[in-house]
C-alpha cells in the first residue's frame, strides 16, 4: 500500500456542521489521526437528517476516518483532557462561536504558548474584528452576503446553490492552509495561526463576477442555467428532454452550425457572428437552435455534439450520478464502514502515484473516548 502522507500527525478538532469537518476529513483521508471532540449530544450535523440507514448524510460525508471523544468542556477534567490533547497535537482546528475557543484558554496565543509547534486553525463566518464578527453565519446567509445569489437563478427568482458551497470553500482553504503550514513548520520548526472566514473564502470564488461588475459598469445578468456572458451555453430542449452544451470560440461556433445544426450559413448571420452579438440576441439565437434540436432526440443531439467535438452533458439526478459510467470505469467507489453498515463512497478526488489514502470508518458518538482518555492518563470525562 502506498504511504499515507500525513501518517504520524495528530489533528484535534473542535468542530461542528460542515466547514471544519470537511477540512479535517481530508486530513484523515491522507493518514492524519483526527480526534473529533464532541459534546454529549454530539456534533449537531449528526441530527441534520436520517437518510443513510438512520444516520445523517452530512455526518457520513464529513466524518469518516475520525476518532470521536466526548468531553464536558465545562468541567475541569474535560478541559484538562482537551489541553493535554492540544499539547500533543500537530494541528488544532476549530469553528466554534466567536470567542469560545479563547474562553477555553486555547485561543491562538495561549495554544501556541502551550505547544509552539501547533498549527492553530480558526474557521468563522466573517473573521475576527469588524462589525460582523459576532453575527451568526450559515451557508445560505454567506451566499447572500458574498453576492452569490445575485448571479444565480433568474432576475425574478434568485436561487441558492444546492450544496453548502460557502462551508465547502472555507473548508478547502483551511485544508490547503494546514498543508502549507506543515510544510513551513518542517523548515522553521514553528507552528502557525491560520484564519479562514466563509465570507472571504466564497468572496474569492466570486472574484470574476466582481471584476465584471466593478469595472464593466453593470453586474452579470442572472440567467438561470444559461451562461451570463457566453452564448450558446446552457440547456436546450430536444424532442424528448434536454441537452446542455457550450460554445467557447468562433471556430467552435462555425463547426456547431455546420455539423450539428446543418446550417453553415448561420455562423455568419450578422446577429450571431460574434459572442457579444449572440449574447445580445440570445432569444433569436435559441429559437434558431431549437428549430433543429427540437426535432431530435437527446441521444441523437448528444451524438451529433460528440461527433463535432462540442462540449456537452446530460442532466443527471443523484441516481444518474451514482450510476455514472465514468466513475464505474475508473473504479472510483469504495465501501466505508459505519455504525449502520458499509456505505458506498467516492474515493478522494486527488490521486497520486506515490501517496495513498485511507477511508476509515464513520465513528459512533464517543466511540473512542475511553481509549483516548487512557492514552492521556485521564479517567473522567
Amino acid at each position: 500500500m502506498a504511504k499515507l502522507p500525513l501518517a504520524g500527525l495528530t489533528v484535534v478538532s473542535l468542530e461542528q456542521a460542515v466547514a471544519a469537518p470537511f477540512a479535517t476529513r481530508q486530513l484523515a483521508d491522507l493518514g492524519a489521526r483526527v480526534i473529533k471532540v464532541e459534546r454529549d449530544t454530539g456534533d449537531f450535523a449528526r441530527g441534520y437528517d436520517r437518510k443513510v440507514n438512520g444516520m445523517s448524510s452530512y455526518f457520513v460525508w464529513l466524518n469518516r476516518g475520525k476518532e470521536s471523544i466526548v468531553l464536558d468542556l465545562k468541567s475541569d477534567e474535560g478541559l484538562r483532557a482537551l489541553k493535554e490533547l492540544v499539547l500533543r497535537a500537530d494541528v488544532l482546528v476549530q469553528n466554534l462561536a466567536p470567542g469560545a475557543v479563547e474562553r477555553l484558554g486555547l485561543g491562538p496565543d495561549d495554544a501556541l504558548a502551550l505547544n509552539p509547534r501547533l498549527v492553530h486553525v480558526s474557521i468563522s463566518g466573517y473573521g475576527r474584528g469588524g462589525s460582523h464578527e459576532q453575527k451568526k453565519a450559515y451557508d445560505l446567509l454567506i451566499q447572500c452576503e458574498a453576492g452569490l445569489l445575485s448571479v444565480t437563478g433568474t432576475p425574478d427568482s434568485p436561487a441558492k446553490v444546492g450544496v453548502s458551497i460557502a462551508d465547502i470553500c472555507a473548508g478547502m482553504y483551511a485544508y490547503s492552509g494546514v498543508l502549507t503550514s506543515l510544510l513551513q513548520r518542517a523548515t522553521t520548526g514553528r507552528g502557525d495561526v491560520l484564519e479562514v472566514s466563509m465570507l472571504e473564502a466564497l468572496g474569492e470564488w466570486m472574484s470574476q463576477p466582481y471584476f465584471y461588475a466593478e469595472y464593466g459598469g453593470a453586474p452579470p445578468v442572472s440567467s438561470g442555467a444559461q451562461h451570463a456572458s457566453i452564448a450558446p451555453y446552457g440547456p436546450f430542449a430536444t424532442a424528448d428532454g434536454t441537452v446542455f452544451f457550450g460554445i467557447q470560440n468562433e471556430r467552435e461556433w462555425a463547426i456547431f452550425c455546420a455539423e450539428v445544426l446543418g446550417q453553415p450559413g448561420l455562423a455568419a448571420d450578422p446577429r450571431f457572428s460574434t459572442n457579444t452579438l449572440r449574447v445580445e440576441n440570445r432569444a433569436e439565437l435559441h429559437a434558431s437552435i431549437h428549430e433543429v434540436l427540437g426535432s431530435q432526440t437527446t441521444d441523437d443531439a448528444v451524438a451529433r455534439l460528440d461527433a463535432a467535438n462540442i462540449a456537452n452533458a446530460q442532466l443527471r439526478d443523484m441516481h444518474g450520478f451514482s450510476a455514472h459510467p465514468q466513475l464505474e470505469e475508473r473504479n472510483r467507489w469504495r465501501e466505508v464502514e459505519s455504525p449502520v453498515g458499509p456505505l458506498r463512497s467516492l474515493i478522494p478526488p486527488v490521486t497520486s502515484r506515490e501517496a495513498g489514502f485511507r477511508m476509515g470508518p464513520v465513528p459512533e458518538l464517543g466511540e473512542h473516548t475511553a481509549k483516548i482518555l487512557a492514552e492521556l492518563g485521564v479517567t473522567a470525562r
